[in-house]
This record gives structure tokens, sequence and C-alpha cells, in this order.
């Protein structure tokens, strides 16, 4: 990582001002003074600034079960975002892992940790995210095999990866998906001619929503379950 994003990763230093910094001769790393803000560092490199050791943070992970008619973004100038439920210092530094739909509830997951968060959404490391779909008419079973064979969406010309489907009743299901198109669970539905009606995310990964939180409440994730989002050995 070069010196001057580490500098700003973990302090609340700009990067402009890391770079200042840098070149004024106030940081060294792991003993060095070091002036060249392009210069590549470890990302457990020992840093100091003014001779104050600086030790880097922690990365933070929240589970969120997101209420309707909250956007997920970092900021909007028109609705209420996900982040407004959160109270947490840095919030612009959070990064949404997989995003919903505004009329859409459940199970959202936060960081600060990019890479993470990429192996979340990825639709490479296969990490299938689990909705509980209500639909305005009867499913049949025919479309469990038309999901898991991928479906063609309206003005796309790329199937969808293969989906995972149990009927629950003539107009619930449960639907397992590894990408994040736009209104995919409801554009998937639309290609048979059915309406989603109401949608919500039970889990992501082998990480399910933790049935203690209420609509609106968040916490952090535990060391396991950050590890096992991935993992896939939730049990």
């Amino acid at each position: 990582m070069r010196l001057d994003r580490y500098v700003a990763s973990v302090t609340d230093y700009s990067r402009s001002d890391a770079k200042k910094l840098i070149k004024s001769g106030d940081v060294a790393v792991d003993g060095k003074v070091l002036t060249d803000p392009s210069q590549a560092v470890a990302a457990n490199a020992q840093l100091e600034i003014d001779g104050q050791f600086v030790r880097q943070a922690e990365h933070r992970y929240f589970m969120l079960h997101k209420p309707q008619d909250y956007v997920c973004a970092n900021r909007d100038r028109r609705f209420a975002t996900v982040m407004d439920l959160l109270d947490e210092d840095n919030l612009d530094r959070l990064i949404i892992a997989g995003r919903l739909d505004m009329d859409t509830t459940g199970l959202v997951l936060l960081t600060d940790n990019g890479q993470w968060a990429h192996q979340v959404m990825s639709p490479r490391t296969r990490c299938y995210k689990r909705y509980r779909v209500q639909l305005e008419d009867p499913v049949p079973e025919s479309a469990i095999d038309r999901f898991a064979k991928g479906v063609f969406l309206e003005q796309e010309k790329r199937r969808t990866l293969p989906a995972r489907m149990k009927l629950l009743g003539e107009r619930e299901a449960l639907l397992e998906i590894c990408e994040g198109r736009f209104h995919q669970v409801k554009r998937m539905f639309a290609s048979i001619g059915n309406t989603v009606v109401g949608l919500h995310r039970e889990a992501i990964g082998k990480l399910e929503l933790d049935s203690a939180l209420g609509e609106g409440e968040y916490r952090s994730l535990t060391e396991y379950e950050v590890a096992v989002v991935l993992s896939g050995t939730l049990e």
C-alpha cells in the first residue's frame, strides 16, 4: 500500500494532508523516516507520526436489519439511508456489501474492509444470498429448473447464474442467488410472468440475519461470523 494511503487509512488525515505530513519528515515506518508519499509499505507496518506510535484500527463489520423506505447508499439527497441508522464514527469509510432495493427488507452487511466486501459481492466467489419472496401469482414448480439453468432478464444478453429455489407455498418461495444485478430477484420473477410483492433477505453466505435484531437495529459481527460468511461452514 502507498504510504500516503496507509497514513490516511489509519488516521483522520486526508490523502493530501498525509502527503504534506510525509514530505515534512514527520512520518516514520518501522523506525525509519520516510518522505516519499508513494513509498510502498506493508499493511502491518509500525507507524509513527511526530514521534507517536499510531495503531492501525481494526476493521469494522456490522449486520443491519434494513427496514423499508431506506436506500442502501452512503448519502442521498432525497431519502433516508441505511447510514442514518448507524451510531458510528467515520460512516463515509463504510462499504455496503450487497445493496437492497428501497422497498426490500432484511440483512445488510457493512464494513470498512474493501477486500472482504468484494468477496461477499463478487459472483466469482459464489457467495449466495437467500431471499424470502412473496409473489402476486402462484409459482409453478417448473420455475425451479428454469432458475437453476439461468434466465434472460429484460434487455440483457447474458443468462443469470444458476439460482436455487424452494417453494414454500403457492405464492411464497426461498430464492438463493450469487449475483447482484439491478432489481435481480424482481426481474427474474418478471421473466416468468410474475410480480414480487414482498422481498426480505434472510442470509448472506452462511450468515443468517440475527432474529434478535428488530427493523432498523444493527450489531457488530463476531470474528467467527466474519470468517464464515465466505467459508460455508456456519452450522
